[in-house]
């Protein structure tokens, strides 16, 4: 349905946004989140003098501002939810600004990541006086990727063909299965994350013991806490599928947990030949 141009007297398929106060929140939520997180990495930022004050307030700080940003996400996102499923204001070029902001989103995220492989190429390709100019350093036992790794390649590979098959289903107005696909990859993202944790747990090596440590935990971490939000994406999808807030021509919500789900794959499996296999 098209909104209205009140200036002009006649329709036009775009949505004019309501003001509203979200923006404001979720910006003092990243300024209290990190301001909070610079204050307990780096105390000394501000002088010696202060460095035990801001190391024990850093935490204070942070934590409402993490919780900020839950309550922006949940807030806005609902108001997006509202205006795509009762409103009924996203039209189809509406539908296309949205895939848009998804594919560049994506792309940032993209950088993300090429900045730890980067990094961790850099030390891996080039070993330096402090690995003993040998990848990996000695004393370093890596993990064995046919064991946990191979299993969670699996299980995400897996997930990929189930959130495949549900989108096949909404374009095919069956949401009844589709509802069962999503459920069945939204779970899987958490079996993945609990194995995630308990090869953590097994690990013979500290986040700061080195730096390959540093660049295994900070590329495979960052990654299991992109699954941990896109499986809180592929739930809400779920629950909306449930609800009846898909169709066949409109489920861009979907769409767009569907896209971030394939790229946290793609991911894994870079991290899973490069890191794992060859780096190991």
């Amino acid at each position: 349905m098209a909104a209205t141009d009140t200036t002009h007297g006649r329709p036009h398929p775009y949505h004019m946004v309501e003001p509203s106060h979200w923006p404001a929140v979720g910006a003092l939520a990243g300024l209290l989140t990190t301001l909070g997180l610079v204050c307990f990495m780096h105390p000394d930022t501000f002088g010696p003098g202060l460095q035990s004050f801001f190391e024990s307030v850093g935490l204070w700080i942070a934590a409402p501002g993490m919780l900020l940003v839950l309550v922006t996400m949940f807030g806005w996102w609902s108001v997006v939810v509202d205006e795509a499923t009762h409103q009924k204001v996203h039209s189809p070029v509406h539908q296309v600004s949205l895939r848009y902001g998804m594919a560049l989103f994506i792309s940032s995220e993209v950088m993300f990541f090429s900045a730890f492989f980067w990094a961790f190429f850099d030390a891996s390709l080039f070993p330096k006086e402090a690995t003993g100019f040998m990848w990996p350093p000695e004393g370093i036992l890596t993990f064995d990727p046919f064991d946990v790794p191979l299993l969670n390649t699996l299980v995400l590979l897996t997930s990929g063909f189930t959130v495949t098959w549900a989108h096949h289903d909404i374009r095919e107005g069956k949401m009844q299965h589709a509802t069962q696909m999503l459920g069945i990859t939204a779970a899987l993202g958490l079996i993945f994350t609990c194995l995630q944790v308990w090869e953590y747990s097994e690990a013979a090596f500290g986040f700061r013991d080195g730096i390959y440590p540093s660049t295994f935990f900070m590329a495979t971490g960052f990654h299991g806490f992109h699954v941990i939000v896109g499986t809180a994406f592929l739930i809400v999808c779920w629950i909306r599928s449930a609800k009846g807030h898909f169709t066949a021509n409109h489920h861009v919500g979907f769409e767009a947990a569907a896209w971030y789900w394939h790229f946290v794959d793609v991911v894994w499996l870079f991290l899973f030949s490069c890191v794992y296999i060859w780096g190991g």
